[in-house]
Order: structure tokens, then C-alpha cells, then sequence
């Protein structure tokens, strides 16, 4: 344990507050009482004892990606400062604090020959991400990142830092790792590296005033048939909007992509069927280096105003998701943006986690530009139309519904969930997430 300092904290009146709370989420007010700059772990643990002490419900931020919603009062533990990034190359293993950002990951595990996996944004903080289960570039062939935690160190509600493994505390380390930071703030993971030094991986796009949306989908869908466990790839479809700050092939234009990333060999040869749906507006599939995987989706790097939401599929029907495309698409009042990512291979896998819905088939995310109010009346219709097909939610992809906790876990793991909340945090002082 650290050398015992005096912990950042902040007031809502105090200098430096407001500049505190500052995340890559801009849509939602978080306004606790006290907020609690964290540099170590012993900050944390005066964090959650201060709370505890005083009934105050607590929540945690790293880069503020995945938000709940807005709040106010209670603490809130902020975690940038913790940034520490080791790899042991023997091992594959990489030893992460709770601040750090998949980009810090992916340079310090490169010169190794090693990957992480991580997501499709750089600047998405590793530990939040994996506690909800980690869908990652390469999640056919290796499975959720939650599948490849050896460790975690957590801050428990009764204010102690304990090392959770498989072996030490099953069950703590089953319900950690699939619920996010309802049972404590966790400080420092390890987790399996995966030896990956290039991919084949790129995006191909096409005008969705030209081709057909409901029928390039149904054609990728039959093509997700056709390809190896290990290859990873989603469905996209983005209305830019005809703005001077984007690139003028993409202004005002209903943008459909195809995302792949893939280790195996022949991806040009996979890929092909998809190059004869029609013209092609950019083709980016290339051999790449794995530290440059994130240009596959090119995620926007701007904190931003967005509300968002996911449905786990049992199969994805077309038509269905066809009448998705037309709700939200470019005709839509707002910007929408609609992803289709391929589940199965590995991520069917069982694990000793909480990850639920391992039997669905598709992931669909819908994400709307603005305010919560406006994006919900955009989106619930649209989830309206899958429901007949929906298992569930996804914890990752829960973008301001704080409001909404149904559907993020099965009837079984919500039950076993609850009963291990009762044990670990029975007066719910991690309410500030979304809980089981």
C-alpha cells in the first residue's frame, strides 16, 4: 500500500470542481458533494469509509464514456490520476490502474508482440470497460475481456482494498467482473494479453442514398454465415451531417460500413463477397499493426452530448432491423447511429463471470446525438421493433439509461447478483452504477 497522503478533495464552490468533473460524456450534470480526486488506492479506501460514514451513495469516474446519468449529491471517486500501466511479457499479462486508457495499453504492450482487448476507442478507460464485460475488436476469437482477468484489486463497502482471484473469492470475482463497480471500486486489474502484433482489419463504406440499407444488412448477415469463428466484424450505418468540419466525401451523406478485424489468413479472400455489393465510397482493408486497429472504427475523439442503448439478439432478423434503419436513418429528426456487431465464436463461451446473454447471436446499439428526452423518444420505438428478438441489454452500451436497469441480466444471474449485493454492500453504497 502507497505512503498515506491527504486525498484531493473538492466542493461543489471550490476552484477546480467543475474542471474535476469534466468527462468525455457532456450530456449529463454529475453534481456530487464531494468529489474525491484519487491517486492511490488508500485515497479510494478514505473515499468509500468517508461515505459509508456519512450514508452518501458513491460513484465512479474514469474518462466519464459510460455514464448512467445525471446525479447529485453523494461522492464521486475520480480516477485519472491512477494511470499506472505494467507488462510482464513472460507472463502475457498486464497489471492496469483504475484511470488508465486502452491507448496507454496498447503502446506499453506493442513492443512485446502483445495486444490487449480492448475496444474500438483509445481514450475508453480499461477497467470499466472490463468490469461490464468488454466487447472487444478481436471478442469472436478471444472472447469478452472480462473472460481474461487473473486479478482484481477492489475497495469493498466495508472500506477494505482485498485482491479478488478465482480462487481466493469465486464469487466476489463472478459478480465484479459482468457488474460494472456495483461492488466496489475496483483500483487495479491484471488481465491476459493476447500475442497479436498485426491484424487484418479495416472498414469498407457505401452510400446509403445508393445501396439499399435493409439489403446490404441482409446481405452482411448472410455473409457472417460464411466466415471463420475468429474473424470479428460489425454493421454500421452514421447520417453526417453537411458540415465544413468533416471530410467532403462524408458531408451530408448516409454513410454504411462494414467493420472487420480478423489474425487469421486470407482476409482478402474472406472480405470479397462483401466488395461486390455495390459501389464502394472508401475501402481502408489492409494488414495493419495492431496499434493502429483503432482507425478500424474511428471513433469520434470529442466529448460530446449522446444518449445510447443495446439489444442482445437471439438471430438477427432483417426485416426487422431493416425497419430500425428507416426509423432512425438520415430522414430522422437528430442524428442517429445505428451498430449491428456479429456475436458468437468465442464469446459464446461459458466463463466464471456475470457477462449474461452468451447465446445471442447480434448485438444492435443505437446512439443518438443530444439531449436524453429527444434521444428516447427517437430510440424507444426502434427497440419497440427487436423486442420480439431481444434477450437483453448490454451493460457497455447502456449510454444514460441509469433510469433503466431491466434487461441487463437474466432472471439467474440477476437473482445470484442480488444475493451477493446483499452480502457485499448491504446498505447499497455503490448505487451510483448501473446495479444488479
Amino acid at each position: 500500500m502507497s505512503q498515506h497522503t491527504q486525498p484531493l478533495t473538492l466542493h461543489p464552490t471550490d476552484p477546480g470542481y467543475d474542471a474535476e468533473l469534466a468527462g468525455f460524456q457532456t450530456g449529463f450534470a454529475q453534481r456530487p458533494a464531494v468529489v474525491f480526486g484519487a491517486a492511490s488506492a488508500d485515497d479510494v479506501i478514505a473515499a468509500v469509509r468517508y461515505a459509508a460514514g456519512a450514508g452518501l451513495p458513491v460513484g465512479v469516474q474514469a474518462t466519464g464514456h459510460g455514464l448512467p446519468g445525471g446525479s447529485e449529491g453523494g461522492v464521486l471517486i475520480t480516477t485519472r490520476r491512477m494511470d499506472g500501466v505494467r507488462v510482464d511479457p513472460g507472463a502475457r499479462t498486464v497489471r492496469v490502474q483504475a484511470g488508465v486508457r486502452w491507448a496507454q495499453v496498447v503502446a506499453a504492450a506493442e513492443p512485446y508482440g502483445l495486444a490487449p482487448l480492448n475496444g474500438s476507442s483509445p481514450s475508453v478507460g480499461a477497467v470499466s470497460y472490463t468490469l461490464s464485460g468488454g466487447l472487444g475488436i478481436l471478442a469472436r476469437e478471444f472472447g469478452y475481456a472480462a473472460d481474461h482477468v487473473r486479478s482484481l484489486d477492489v475497495v469493498t463497502a466495508d472500506g477494505r482494498l482485498r485482491r479478488v482471484t478465482r480462487k481466493s473469492e469465486p464469487e466476489l470475482y463472478w459478480a465484479l467482473l459482468g457488474a460494472g463497480h456495483s461492488f466496489g471500486v475496483v483500483t487495479e486489474l491484471e488481465i491476459d494479453l493476447v500475442p497479436v502484433r498485426t491484424l487484418y482489419g479495416g472498414s469498407l463504406a457505401f452510400d446509403g442514398r445508393e445501396v439499399d440499407p435493409a439489403g446490404l444488412l441482409r446481405a452482411y448477415e448472410e455473409w457472417t454465415r460464411t466466415v471463420p469463428d475468429g474473424l470479428t466484424s460489425s454493421f454500421a450505418a452514421v447520417p453526417y451531417p453537411d458540415v465544413p468540419a468533416l471530410p467532403p466525401h462524408l458531408r451530408g451523406r448516409y454513410v454504411l460500413s462494414v467493420r472487420v478485424a480478423y489474425t487469421g489468413p486470407d482476409g482478402d479472400q474472406l472480405v470479397a463477397p462483401l466488395r461486390e455489393l455495390g459501389p464502394v465510397l472508401t475501402d481502408s482493408l489492409r494488414e495493419m499493426p495492431y496499434a493502429e486497429s483503432h482507425t478500424i472504427h474511428s471513433d469520434p475523439p470529442e466529448p460530446h452530448a449522446y444518449y445510447g442503448d443495446s439489444a442482445v439478439l437471439s438471430e438477427l432478423d432483417a426485416e426487422r432491423v431493416g425497419e430500425v434503419l428507416a426509423l432512425v436513418g438520415p430522414d430522422a429528426p437528430g442524428m442517429c447511429v445505428v451498430q449491428v456487431n456479429h456475436l458468437g465464436g468465442a464469446l459464446a463461451k461459458s466463463a466464471p463471470n456475470s457477462v449474461p446473454y452468451r447465446e445471442g447471436r447480434f448485438l444492435v446499439r443505437l446512439l443518438a446525438v443530444g439531449d436524453r428526452t429527444t434521444a428516447r423518444a427517437r430510440l424507444d420505438p426502434a427497440f419497440a421493433l427487436l423486442a420480439p428478438v431481444t434477450l437483453g441489454r448490454a451493460l457497455n452500451f447502456a449510454f444514460g439509461a441509469g433510469d433503466r436497469t431491466e434487461g441487463l441480466y437474466d432472471a439467474e444471474t440477476r437473482k445470484r447478483l442480488a444475493a451477493l449485493k446483499s452480502e457485499y454492500d448491504p446498505a447499497n453504497l455503490f448505487r451510483r452504477n448501473y446495479g444488479p
